[in-house]
């Protein structure tokens, strides 16, 4: 029975946070195409209400919510995060964070850059490589994923990048770079497996794995399915 009631309370604060997504997201679209002064001030505090919710539900406080929740304009869209992915000898690239976790290069794409200069700036500033990058070969919803309910969505972006030059050097963002074979992965996040995780083709919205040869579509698969969380 207690385990029912978590389950219940569980799917109460989810339906409580997706109210509050869908009333910022609307209050959003209201502010940027409403014409109206009053309709503005109604959106405005529609807005606020959405950024109380969350941090009532999850003990935030109001101004750091609406600094992450409600900081936009115009029309919501998902975030972009951008990875490079890099092969040498059936063995993958992943850099080390310092708070010791490895992932794939990359991070937030940055305004006015393109997915292209996004990821080859990543990979260059994290594993000091210059790169060619070659194809995108993987959107992953990241939002479905989580083990908690996040109010924005995240679509991770995966490039087929291609080495030219260049070597690792320590820096603000990364302790480590190196590459790993299949058998060889470091302990990466894995929180997912705990949340209903079940199978590649439940989080892959577009994968171009059937271009991989030996074993680098599992190789990379591996690779993304556990560092969604990162």
């Amino acid at each position: 029975m207690k385990y029912g009631k978590k389950s219940e309370k569980k799917v109460e604060e989810e339906k409580w946070l997706n109210w509050a997504i869908e009333l910022q997201s609307l209050a959003q679209a209201g502010l940027a195409y409403g014409k109206d002064k009053f309709d503005i001030e109604r959106f405005e505090r529609i807005r606020e209400i959405s950024a109380e919710m969350v941090a009532h539900k999850t003990e935030i406080s109001v101004e750091k919510v609406k600094d992450l929740f409600c900081n936009e304009v115009g029309y919501q869209t998902p975030k972009i995060d951008v990875r490079g992915v890099i092969f040498e000898d059936d063995k993958i690239l992943l850099i080390q964070e310092s708070n010791g976790k490895w992932a794939l290069p990359g991070g937030w794409a940055d305004v006015y850059l393109s997915v292209k200069e996004n990821v080859l700036k990543e990979v260059k500033e994290e594993a000091g490589i210059e790169a060619n990058a070659e194809m995108i070969i993987a959107l992953l919803d990241v939002t479905k994923n989580q083990g908690k309910k996040i109010p924005y969505g995240i679509t991770k972006v995966f490039v087929l990048c291609e080495y030219l030059s260049g070597k690792f050097e320590k820096n603000i963002e990364t302790i480590d770079s190196r590459y790993f074979g299949i058998d060889e992965l470091p302990e990466l996040e894995t929180k997912l497996d705990q949340f209903g995780f079940s199978s590649i083709d439940s989080q892959i919205l577009y994968s171009a794995e059937g271009l991989f040869l030996g074993n680098y579509a599992e190789l990379f698969l591996t690779v993304a399915q556990k560092s969604l969380a990162h």
